[in-house]
């Protein structure tokens, strides 16, 4: 029996051995002729200097975009989103303690630098309340009254797969803050999570279009007619590409997504750069006062600024026409904003930062007493506490984030929103990638992140002396200058 099992492991061993020698032997091979092909080919310079050894370039260079936010870069070095903003991001998500010790390792003396104003005299914690409630639309059928100070900004499903955008959708209903569909529609896992839900019209008109791919009233009509839709939004541009439409790979175009968007299965989804129908500010209104008409609900636009000579034309054509006549609100998305794909000189060079661009526009809307009845959201960047309580101190009512919810997913900033390959399945349309994705999970960890945000940026406000965030103002809040000063942004703005 004894010399059976060693026949037998010695018999397993010869064919273990057999094996790695094939292998070795197919391996050698291998580099033979790929050495063979390196020295001849004439297309790539590193694999004809290093034959075999620069075909790994490729695959390292790829590598590299995983592991070196992990290894290389510190804290506070990385773009667009740094390690320590990522990992507040993913504690709050995780419902984990937030804070750190042994001091900031933030620089304090770069220009736009934000500082906060403590107060001597702090709001005590008995005092303080919740974030008191906005309404939009006060000339609209049906207003909408949120108190939600962070909100999901425009993903579209397509960009999102599947598992992500009902995990979003749980987690908002979970949070009570809105979700917006994004320029690809209205898709029923935008609905099955039972949040608010702000419908994004974009130039390409997707779900709400007709063959010609113009407004289709009936099914704007339609799809406005679900409870949960509360708000409209026209995309005029966005952060990442101001002056460019969304852009969708075939890859990405499945049926189900092709069937939302009456587009053809495996093509290019790609807007036209703009809506056709607006050309000018009047003809803005005229499409703000038609989807209104059609839907009864609140309506405004998204935008990027490079300049502020536009909406001063388009206040003057509201005091023209009345008040009703404005938008409910306007989305000012900043050119740091995000995208799953924009040529790189759009998104490096195009608009104007959020920092610049929210105090112009509040500004205009202030001299031509336009506010409160033009809500302003502010967009770009806007993942931590810090951040959104600046763009409330500089006049926003409320704040919208996409990346911030993206990481709330899982997001680890591998890059890859524009390949259908994202590691975590938050962007991709494989099943196999999209496993990783628990909705059940991630949905409340998308409530997390909404409720810490909202508790730490009341805590800056209850620092600046205020009982609530939305009682913050230019007074709180100081921006570091070239010359090394701090003025109140009161003071840098008026």
């Amino acid at each position: 029996m004894v010399d059976q099992v060693f026949v037998i492991a010695a018999y397993g061993i010869n064919i273990v051995l057999g094996l790695l020698a094939l292998v070795f032997l197919g391996l050698l091979l291998w580099v033979v002729v790929a050495y063979r092909v390196d020295v001849r080919q004439t297309r790539h310079t590193v694999r004809r200097n290093f034959p075999v050894l620069g075909r790994f370039r490729y695959s390292l260079e790829h590598l590299g975009e995983f592991f070196r936010q992990y290894f290389f870069a510190m804290d506070r070095e990385e773009m667009p989103f740094n390690r320590a903003e990522r990992t507040w991001v993913y504690r709050a998500a995780k419902k984990l303690n937030t804070t750190i010790a042994f001091g900031s390792t933030r620089r304090l003396d770069i220009p736009g630098t934000i500082l906060f104003v403590n107060s001597p005299f702090p709001a005590l914690e008995q005092d303080a309340v919740p974030p008191q409630p906005v309404t939009f639309g006060e000339y609209c059928r049906s207003p909408y009254t949120t108190s939600a100070l962070i909100n999901i900004s425009g993903m579209s499903y397509g960009a999102l797969s599947k598992p992500a955008v009902q995990a979003l959708s749980k987690g908002a209903a979970m949070a009570g803050c809105w979700m917006n569909t994004g320029e690809g529609g209205l898709s029923p896992y935008h609905l099955e999570g039972g949040c608010d839900l702000v419908l994004q019209i974009g130039t390409a008109k997707y779900g709400v279009r007709n063959e010609f791919g113009e407004l289709d009233e009936q099914r704007l009509h339609e799809i406005a007619g679900h409870e949960q839709v509360r708000m409209i939004e026209i995309k005029l541009s966005q952060g990442a590409k101001p002056g460019k439409g969304g852009i969708l790979p075939g890859g990405k175009v499945t049926p189900d997504i092709a069937a939302i968007r009456m587009i053809p299965v495996g093509e290019d989804s790609i807007s036209p750069n703009g809506h056709p129908e607006i050309r000018s500010v009047e003809d803005l209104l005229d499409m703000v006062a038609r989807v209104r008409a059609v839907t009864g609900k609140p309506t405004g636009f998204k935008t990027v600024l490079g300049e502020v000579e536009w909406i001063q034309d388009l206040c003057r054509a509201i005091q023209a026409r009345g008040p009703e006549s404005a938008p409910d609100f306007i989305t000012l998305d900043g050119a740091e904003g995000g995208t799953g794909a924009a040529p790189q000189a759009l998104m490096d060079y195009m608009g104007l930062p959020l920092t610049l661009a929210l105090p112009m526009l509040v500004d205009v809307l202030d001299e031509y007493s336009l506010r409160p009845r033009i809500r302003v959201i502010a967009s770009g960047k806007l993942i931590t506490p810090d951040r959104v309580a600046w763009a409330l101190c500089a006049g926003a009512d409320m704040a919208v984030t996409a990346r911030g919810f993206m990481f709330a997913l899982g997001c680890i900033q591998a890059l890859q929103c524009n390949k259908n390959t994202c590691p975590t399945g938050i962007t991709t349309h494989n099943p196999q990638l999209q496993r990783g994705l628990v909705e059940a999970d991630k949905a409340q960890r998308v409530a997390n992140f909404v409720q810490t945000m909202v508790q730490e940026v009341g805590v800056i406000a209850h620092s600046c002396g205020v009982d609530e965030p939305r009682k913050l103002g230019r007074q709180h809040a100081r921006i570091v200058q070239p010359d090394g000063e701090a003025p109140l942004l009161s003071q840098r703005y008026g």
